[in-house]
């Protein structure tokens, strides 16, 4: 019972790395140098948020950016 319970937490948890991307995740996808990077997520561009010191980016939030450029 133990090991479904693990699964259905292991697959949650990869839906969440996968919606949520690190800084360096978006420079990636979007093909851009870290301080374009910064630039979008400091003037609200693309959505974000602090976890300690780094932020994390909405993979949705970088589509909508895509899609409304």
């Amino acid at each position: 019972m133990s090991i479904i319970l693990e699964d259905v937490h292991n697959d949650k948890q990869r839906k969440y790395d996968e919606d949520i991307l690190t800084v360096r995740e978006m420079m990636d996808m979007l093909a851009i140098g870290k301080n374009t990077a910064y630039k979008l997520i400091h003037e609200g561009k693309v959505k974000s948020f602090r976890l300690g010191n780094s932020y994390k980016v909405l993979r949705k939030s970088v589509e909508e950016f895509i899609y409304s450029h």
